[in-house]
């Protein structure tokens, strides 16, 4: 059996084969996209080493045959992949020297980290099946870090918390993307590359563009830059939610990329049940403002571990505090109801998770110190157990309770319901969802 795959053959096997994130790239290569040059390992290589406990037979030599065809690289990454994302609960592990003995303990470490008890927790959370395994990908290091004409970032080809047709996302000078998504280092708004580095600029909104139309969906790209060369590392589909679910839908009828039955199919019942968010009304206290990056309002008691959060859940809402998460928080995350970080931007580990769990988050509260029983902000000393109320659009901070106010539906909400009631010729007065799913029932039986 043959292992190995190059990134830039044109191979038609699915993600369940080739991970989600290789089949991305390959998709890259199609579009004549810039993408270091890879190979990866598949799924099945995985499941073979986790029944036998030993690399598969003949993968390492075939492996060391597809490294050398990349052109000798001096480091190369070596990445998980699974089919379905699964954003910092597996291994990864930079600035290899391709040598046979090193990419088979890299391997190993990758394939192994399957198993680990936080991928399982995220797995179980997700309903994702526990015998996928996942893909490896050895691809040829690029360094945000070389000089000063280079660094990392993520983009959204449209804004993931309201649908407008704007880039959005963050980048890093000078950086690795590791340090972007880790949450670590204070980032810039994705739109600082226009003044800083115009050509990098430029060819990203023009991958951006061009990624949208393949996918006829807003995307998700990782990247970076070297030596002011673009490279791109990652791609997906958007993936919105709530009221950007319904704005994207209905903007891509109006730029002809979809039509109005594709987009009530793009909707899920469960978006509209997010679709009018609430938000802290006006007149609270507030003691500290950070990143909104997720929506919604949030009300519990302050937790300051994932240990706490997962032990006071038990008891009513929990707010979790965190200077920054990882993915060993994954338990607490799941426990809280809401999430609070002093540092990270919008592709931080905890705004990633908060979204993919639908929990209201607000990251990057400058001034907010995280001790062990107690945070300071603002003038404010909050303590394990206190109250607090958080606002994942505005990125408010709210001692106590706070009133709630709930956000109308707006024209694009309007437009989406007037096209299923079309489709349905029900116009009785039905909540949106139902409305929505009688709609989508007539689609499917069509």
């Amino acid at each position: 059996m043959e292992w190995v795959r190059h990134l830039s053959a044109e191979l038609a096997e699915p993600p369940e084969v080739l991970g989600g994130k290789a089949h991305g790239l390959v998709l890259l290569h199609r579009l004549g996209l810039p993408v270091p040059a890879g190979v990866v390992v598949t799924t099945e290589a995985c499941r073979a080493f986790l029944r036998d406990g030993e690399l598969p037979d003949g993968l390492s030599d075939e492996l060391a045959t597809s490294v050398e065809t990349m052109g000798t690289p001096a480091l190369v990454s070596v990445r998980s992949g699974s089919a379905v994302s699964m954003p910092g609960m597996m291994d990864t592990i930079l600035n290899l020297r391709p040598t046979s003995e090193v990419l088979d303990e890299a391997l190993k470490s990758v394939f192994s980290s399957w198993e680990t008890p936080r991928a399982r927790t995220y797995r179980t959370l997700h309903g994702i099946p526990h015998d996928l395994g996942t893909a490896v990908i050895v691809q040829r290091m690029v360094f945000g870090d070389r000089d000063d004409h280079s660094g990392s970032g993520v983009a959204f080809s449209r804004d993931p918390d309201t649908g407008e047709k704007v880039p959005f996302g963050e980048v890093l000078f000078g950086h690795q993307g590791s340090d972007v998504v880790s949450g670590r280092a204070l980032t810039n708004p994705l739109h600082a590359l226009a003044d800083r580095e115009p050509l990098v600029w430029h060819d990203l909104l023009a991958a951006l563009y061009l990624l949208e139309q393949h996918y006829r969906d807003a995307c998700y790209v990782e990247f970076t830059f070297e030596a002011g060369k673009l490279w791109l590392l990652q791609v997906r589909p958007g993936r919105f939610t709530g009221a950007a679910a319904v704005r994207l839908a209905t903007d891509l009828v109006d730029e002809r990329m979809i039509d109005r039955d594709a987009a009530l199919l793009r909707v899920s019942p469960q978006h509209l049940r997010h679709v009018r968010t609430t938000r802290i009304a006006s007149d609270a206290n507030v003691i500290a403002r950070g990143l909104g990056v997720c929506p919604g309002v949030a009300s519990g008691r302050v937790a300051f571990t994932a240990d706490e959060a997962v032990r006071m859940a038990a008891d009513g809402p929990v707010v979790l505090v965190r200077p920054e998460t990882s993915p060993d928080d994954i338990r607490g995350l799941a426990a809280a109801t809401g999430i609070v970080t002093a540092r990270g931007g919008p592709a931080s580990h905890a705004a990633v998770v908060a979204r993919s769990m639908g929990k209201p988050a607000v990251v990057g509260v400058a001034d907010l110190v995280v001790g062990t029983d107690s945070v300071t902000v603002g003038g404010h000393t909050v303590g394990v157990g206190a109250t607090v109320t958080i606002d994942g659009t505005s990125g408010a901070v709210v001692v106590g309770s706070a009133r709630v106010v709930t956000a109308g539906a707006d024209e694009h909400l309007h437009r989406l319901l007037r096209w299923a009631d079309e489709v349905s010729g029900d116009w009785s007065e039905r909540e949106e969802a139902e409305r929505l799913g009688a709609a989508q029932a007539v689609l499917r039986q069509r």
